[in-house]
């Protein structure tokens, strides 16, 4: 390299490494494109590599950006956690951009509270919430993701997690709909279509397991990814879906929606927040957490 770097460069040449997108790494750095691509500039005049390269409608890591990728991001760590204030420091001067993995009924939870705690604690953090993807530890590894909330599956050992709470699963409709009313039984649940909850494309789960035993099944003519879409079509339909109880209650006021306990038992769902401990000690982080399970007690009632 031709000439020294600051940290906010290694910060802009990490992002750009890892994204692959000048407007993906500005949002990762909690920066402006034009920003991150003046950062760019400097960058490629710097190490003298282009870096990025236009390949049809995106764009491409150069063979040497790819080489020194893995090393970017350590060096990068490394200097962030050494440069990072104390336990003791005031997160209300800091400037982060936190990401958090979750499902969007979560960030529909979630968003208005914690918005609220930065306002009033952090001025200057921005929260960033993406979807959840294959769920898997290495995102927090890397530091693309800070924090993963919802019913976590990683048993990797370095991994931290902390309970939120524990929900059951009921059954729910549009306020008008039949199974509204009266006893609920198996067969009278599975009378109606059902829509099914599940990223991976699945139209069977634990309900499944439990209806087989009384030799009855469900007919599941549409699966979505998240339960926000399923609310909205059942609001207009005679579609019955299963969702956690606490969640669905918090979103009844906004939803004309019922809850109906399973007529079968399955089992609890543990919903809980995950994180790498190499951000144990860093305030930010600290701050976060605290704050999440401030939200979930405040407005899940748990």
């Amino acid at each position: 390299m031709t000439t020294t770097l600051d940290l906010n460069l290694i910060h802009a040449l990490d992002a750009l490494l890892q994204e692959g997108s000048v407007t993906k790494a500005a949002a990762r750095a909690g920066v402006t494109t034009p920003a991150m691509s003046r950062a760019l500039g400097r960058l490629r005049e710097a190490v003298g590599d282009p870096l990025l390269v236009r390949a049809g409608r995106s764009m491409v890591l150069t063979p040497f950006a790819t080489s020194m990728r893995g090393q970017v991001h350590e060096t990068f760590l490394g200097a962030s956690a050494l440069l990072r204030p104390s336990a003791a420091a005031s997160v209300r001067t800091m400037a982060r951009t936190l990401v958090i993995r979750c499902t969007d009924i979560f960030a529909a939870v979630l968003v208005a509270p914690l918005q609220a705690a930065t306002d009033k604690d952090a001025p200057h953090f921005r929260l960033r919430f993406v979807p959840e993807g294959d769920e898997d530890a290495a995102p927090l590894r890397d530091g693309r993701i800070d924090l993963d909330l919802g019913v976590n599956n990683m048993p990797e050992p370095d991994i931290r997690t902390s309970p939120l709470f524990r929900d059951r699963m009921v059954a729910v409709m549009r306020r008008d709909h039949p199974l509204g009313r009266g006893h609920l039984t198996a067969k009278r649940l599975v009378a109606f279509p059902h829509i099914s909850v599940s990223r991976r494309g699945r139209a069977e789960g634990p309900l499944d397991h439990e209806l087989v035993k009384f030799g009855l099944s469900r007919k599941v003519p549409v699966v979505v990814p998240e339960l926000l879409a399923a609310l909205c079509a059942l609001c207009s339909s005679d579609l019955v879906t299963i969702a956690p109880d606490i969640i669905v209650h918090h979103l009844s006021a906004r939803f004309p929606i019922v809850r109906r306990p399973l007529p079968v038992t399955v089992p609890e769902l543990a919903f809980s927040q995950a994180w790498h401990p190499r951000v144990d000690a860093d305030p930010a982080h600290k701050w976060l957490r605290e704050r999440i399970q401030r939200a979930v007690a405040k407005v899940l009632g748990t």
